[in-house]
């Protein structure tokens, strides 16, 4: 004798199956989209600029992805990461803290790139008789009580700033001018205020709209310091976000690109 299901049991069984499928569809594609939404960057104070815009950018093409940047000192950040700070990508001003991260193993491996390449400027405010292209050697004039420059032991710009003086020998005999800047950011503030007579800053700084309409600079020459390469990480924390890996494509795609260009930066090739 077979026995027949009533057929209110069967139809009553399928929007059930049907309504825990989507369910978990829904739970997963949720899942994706929430991993999206915001990636956290650690930026070298040099890249505020250039990084406004990359982000401005990024956000109208993904607009479900939010970018959060904080802009400080390389060393800084070097030093946060290390403590567990919750970053998922570290953009540094140059590639000796992103290979110390990757040798400590607290970065994804094979996810390190130089993105850039940036200068520094003499920079000086308009309303100073000072004229920055009679080249570094200004500096010792009567006038330049206060010379700053950004933090050499945290900032890859500071340091480039103490090569080029040593390179033209004014190392020595500025050491009472001195005033340091935490971060390249920093340094430009103290120039810009008037707390300092004329700075060392970041060219990408020197062309940005507000600088620019404020002060004059001259293009430090880049055989007189070593080459600022600028190399960014993925860390651990941004492994699995999409989101981290849309935006490094961003980055390296012509828009990136181009607005790298257009704040000083030359480009890997």
């Amino acid at each position: 004798m077979r026995l027949k299901i009533p057929k209110r049991r069967v139809t009553s069984f399928i929007p059930i199956a049907c309504a825990t499928w989507l369910l978990f569809l829904f739970a997963a594609f949720h899942h994706t989209v929430r991993a999206d939404e915001k990636i956290l960057i650690a930026a070298a104070a040099n890249l505020n600029p250039a990084m406004n815009d990359i982000c401005k950018g990024f956000e109208k093409t993904y607009p479900t992805i939010d970018v959060e940047v904080s802009y400080g000192s390389s060393g800084n950040f070097f030093a946060q990461i290390k403590q567990g700070a919750p970053f998922d990508i570290f953009f540094s001003a140059d590639t000796t803290y992103p290979a110390r991260l990757e040798e400590e193993g607290l970065t994804v491996k094979g996810e390190r790139r130089i993105y850039a390449f940036g200068s520094i400027v003499l920079w000086i405010p308009k309303k100073s008789a000072l004229n920055p292209r009679k080249g570094l050697h200004i500096v010792l004039d009567p006038k330049v009580k206060k010379l700053a420059i950004a933090n050499q032991r945290l900032a890859p710009y500071g340091m480039a700033a103490e090569e080029a003086l040593r390179h033209y020998g004014l190392w020595d005999k500025v050491q009472d001018k001195l005033v340091f800047g935490e971060n390249i950011s920093q340094t430009a503030q103290f120039v810009q205020s008037g707390a300092a007579d004329v700075g060392i800053i970041a060219l990408s700084q020197a062309i940005s709209p507000k600088m620019e309409s404020d002060g004059d600079y001259w293009v430090i020459p880049a055989e007189s310091y070593n080459k600022l390469g600028q190399a960014y990480v993925v860390l651990q924390r941004g492994k699995d976000k999409p989101g981290v890996r849309k935006f490094l494509e961003f980055v390296q795609e012509k828009k990136g690109e181009k607005i790298f260009s257009q704040y000083g930066y030359s480009l890997p090739k």
